[in-house]
């Protein structure tokens, strides 16, 4: 499922250039994920790292609108990045 900001976000851009799917941008009051974009780091990483960097104690949750599988979202990384993906 996509990751989702919620209102506790402090917005000190951590989050945003660490996302290889640029699905994380600056709004209003808090920045925001782009479902369409987020893969939570699947295809990319073990774990999404926006968690990983975020100071705030669970302040980027599941998006329980967002319900997707692992291979939903590795499907999603790879139409993001069709150059990174080796030919089958």
């Amino acid at each position: 499922m996509a990751l989702k900001i919620i209102d506790e976000c402090i917005a000190c851009d951590a989050c945003v250039a660490i996302c290889p799917n640029q699905a994380i941008a600056e709004g209003v009051p808090v920045y925001e994920i782009d479902p369409d974009r987020c893969t939570e780091c699947v295809g990319a990483f073990d774990v999404p790292q926006c968690r990983t960097v975020c100071p705030i104690d669970d302040c980027i949750i599941d998006d329980p609108d967002r319900i997707e599988s692992a291979e939903d979202l590795a499907a999603k990384y790879r139409a993001l990045h069709p150059d990174d993906i080796a030919p089958q």
